[in-house]
């Protein structure tokens, strides 16, 4: 995933990080704004030792986005 990517997904991602990720506030989300390093930066604060298992749930999701946009594309 990029930073286009990120920003181009951003108001479908922010929904679901707010229910898998209750620790990330609405001033969180608003500070993120679609930048994937202001995200992972108020990951990091919230979540410190489970970073990278956000960063992973953030990539699976982008990759999950992805595939299901290929796949409507195809019929």
């Amino acid at each position: 995933m990029n930073a286009d990517q990120f920003k181009g997904k951003w108001n479908q991602f922010k929904g679901e990080v707010k229910r898998q990720w209750g620790q990330l506030t609405d001033d969180d989300i608003t500070e993120a704004e679609g930048s994937y390093d202001k995200f992972i930066g108020r990951v990091q604060e919230r979540y410190g030792d489970k970073k990278e298992e956000v960063v992973k749930w953030t990539d699976e999701w982008f990759d999950k986005q992805n595939a299901e946009k290929a796949g409507s594309q195809v019929r």
